[in-house]
């Protein structure tokens, strides 16, 4: 009975399936030497300008990351942190952690009140800040994988800064969305709001102070942000302000390379992020789980691949918010979590028709085994095959609110991604356990997953995403799209996605997926909000086959691919 049920399941889905892709679909951008996928076209062109001079992909990455700080505030920083997975083209790979550090003075229940529940400094203010990582990373990276030097780099974002750009339509857009939380701090007011008057569509953006401190970093390398004069204001605002960032927690931070995680998936070699990125483990994990059931065989956009991919979101999130945190600190089990013994029973879960309920999915794992977005992404391939993948962010859009005095740069609000009260939901509704907890110089858990992908020993795919505990699930689906239904990247990145994470037991859905396939969703037990799509990450994505670089960006956001 079971069998003819799922037949005719599999039926009915592969009659509705959605064969119309989403009506802001285009071509993807072709290149033969270089390209550059970014989120904001000024930073894509300086990237594109150090390639054509040169340059190699990790030169490009360092002038990208520092363009972003500049022309995208709302996630590009010198005072967040993030990921760097870099693939040279001799074969090397290796994964440059500059997430950022809980301050000294953190404390576990730092972020609740006197009943025991969670309040807002996490979020909004000087308190949420993490130790910046960007600076520290991006230097690691230029010093062990560049060709160029630190100021030439360093250049296009202080000139960008000094001189000023347009203002895009998209960017004013941001920050009169964003007026609420920039006006309680008064230089992100004076900077970015105009003091309340608002920046209009192409009016002239300088920041003076931001370019000022380019400079200084630019002559003294990293160690001016860490110890020099950059340091010292930030620090002595700090305990102005009531923060809990000091000298000490700057002079200490160093951003550490790590070994990528990897694994194969029907003859591709995937090369991902290990933690404190959980996002590597989910996309192994997840692809374990997929592998074998024939889940593809219904096509894209069908209420069965939705199904699986549901059911594979779900079982990976109430892993990963039990067992995974920051690797110095936290005995992670990725072994067991990437056992295929252990991957083939939670695929053996799985119900092909109906939908396991989340309160019946528990963390998967024996007792004694498992002791122990906002964000924005870039990737850049080369002429010489060096390829970069790179996810930053300050967490929620413009971070904490807060712009340093006399320095010109936003802060994060990273310690929301700490389990402020384990077991209770932080901003993105991700429930945590006792592995991410707040402590003094841990690194909380993160979700960006920057990603590469060989085919037959060569790059095939670079891609990554902003968008919080959806950056997972984002960056699976496109890459599935790829591989398991046959699209160039643009396509790929188009088709409308999913999302689950275990908790709350909610399936997302984004515009574009067909009513049909919604209702056999519904008829399996999915709890959606039909008239609340949502927007499921923002993928950005670089393909290599057949001589040609394909270049993916996603119009759920601005950006731009530009190649050579």
């Amino acid at each position: 009975m079971q069998k003819a049920s799922s037949l005719r399941f599999l039926a009915i889905s592969l009659a509705l399936c959605l064969l119309v892709p989403p009506s802001y679909a285009h071509d993807p951008v072709y290149a033969r030497k270089g390209m550059v996928v970014a989120q904001e076209p000024l930073a894509a062109d300086v990237g594109m300008a150090v390639l054509k001079s040169g340059g190699n992909a990790v030169d490009a990455a360092v002038a990208v990351g520092f363009a972003l700080a500049v022309t995208f505030p709302y996630a590009g920083n010198i005072g967040g942190g993030g990921f760097m997975l870099i693939r040279m083209a001799d074969g090397r790979t290796t994964f440059i952690d500059s997430r950022e550090k809980a301050p000294l003075k953190a404390t576990h229940d730092m972020y609740l009140d006197a009943n025991g529940n969670p309040t807002k400094d996490s979020l909004v203010g000087w308190r949420a800040v993490g130790v910046p990582g960007t600076v520290r990373g991006l230097e690691l990276a230029l010093k062990k994988y560049g060709t160029k030097s630190w100021p030439e780099l360093l250049q296009p974002a202080i000139h960008l800064a000094a001189a000023g750009f347009p203002i895009s339509y998209s960017q004013m857009r941001s920050f009169r969305y964003a007026a609420d939380l920039l006006s309680q701090f008064p230089d992100s007011k004076r900077i970015f709001l105009k003091e309340g008057a608002f920046y209009d569509w192409n009016e002239n953006f300088k920041q003076p102070e931001l370019a000022r401190t380019l400079e200084r970093i630019a002559r003294n390398g990293a160690k001016e942000f860490y110890e020099g004069e950059t340091a010292h204001i930030f620090a002595s605002e700090m305990e102005k302000n009531g923060g809990l960032i000091t000298l000490e927690d700057l002079r200490e931070y160093q951003a550490v390379e790590r070994k990528p995680l990897e694994g194969k998936y029907k003859g591709y070699h995937i090369i991902a992020s290990p933690p404190p990125s959980s996002g590597g483990v989910g996309i192994l994990q997840m692809l374990g789980m997929l592998d074998g059931t024939g889940y593809e065989k219904s096509k894209a956009g069908s209420a069965t691949e939705y199904h699986y991919l549901a059911e594979v979101m779900r079982r990976f999130y109430a892993d990963r918010n039990t067992y995974l945190g920051d690797p110095d600190f936290v005995k992670n089990p990725i072994a067991a979590l990437l056992d295929p013994a252990y991957i083939k029973t939670r695929r053996d879960s799985i119900d092909p028709v109906l939908t396991t309920p989340s309160d019946q999915i528990n963390p998967g794992l024996p007792a004694a085994v498992a002791e122990g977005s906002n964000t924005t992404h870039y990737n850049i391939a080369d002429e010489q095959g060096n390829v970069v993948a790179v996810t930053y962010t300050l967490n929620a859009g413009y971070g904490s609110g807060v712009t340093v005095p006399r320095a010109g740069f936003l802060l994060n609000d990273e310690m929301d991604d700490f389990a402020a009260k384990p077991g209770t939901p932080n901003l993105y509704g991700v429930v945590q356990g006792e592995a991410d907890a707040v402590g003094p110089s841990r690194r909380p858990l993160s979700s960006m997953v920057p990603t590469i992908v060989l085919k037959d020993g060569h790059p095939f795919l670079a891609l990554g995403a902003p968008g919080g505990p959806r950056i997972i699930t984002a960056v699976l689906q496109v890459m599935l799209n790829v591989i398991d239904f046959g699209m160039n990247i643009q396509d790929a990145i188009d088709f409308p996605r999913v999302h689950h994470q275990w908790k709350p037991d909610h399936l997302d859905i984004e515009r574009g997926v067909s009513p049909d396939t919604i209702a056999l969703l519904k008829k399996a037990g999915y709890s959606i909000e039909e008239d609340k799509p949502v927007v499921i990450a923002r993928v950005e994505a670089i393909l290599i086959s057949d001589g040609w670089l394909q270049g993916g960006h996603d119009e759920r956001g601005s950006g731009k691919a530009v190649g050579y």
